[in-house]
């Protein structure tokens, strides 16, 4: 386990919505030197701040933004919460689910 402020250029983007102690798979060469990092294919992190959602607004692709526990802004749908859990992608920051 690393922090999310550890560097590698394979990680590219990923590491904006990586928070620290999240599992990355690691190669090697030599067994010193880090060769590639691969985070996992999605995080659950806490929204710390967006505009209040929308009662009811389940089913419309409007996206407002909003800004994760890692500093990162991202695009959620419209009844996602300040405080809320949700599921994104690491490779985009995409929105997937939120999460209970």
């Amino acid at each position: 386990k690393i922090g999310a402020d550890a560097y590698c250029e394979d990680a590219g983007d990923s590491v904006n919505y990586i928070k620290e102690g999240v599992t990355l798979l690691i190669a090697f060469e030599n067994g010193t030197t880090p060769i590639t990092a691969e985070p996992p294919a999605h995080v659950v992190v806490n929204v710390t701040y967006t505009e209040p959602g929308v009662q009811g607004d389940t089913a419309t692709r409007t996206l407002k933004p909003a800004t994760i526990e890692t500093g990162a802004e991202i695009r959620v749908p419209l009844f996602v919460n300040t405080g809320d859990n949700i599921k994104i992608k690491t490779d985009t920051g995409e929105y997937v689910e939120r999460v209970k």
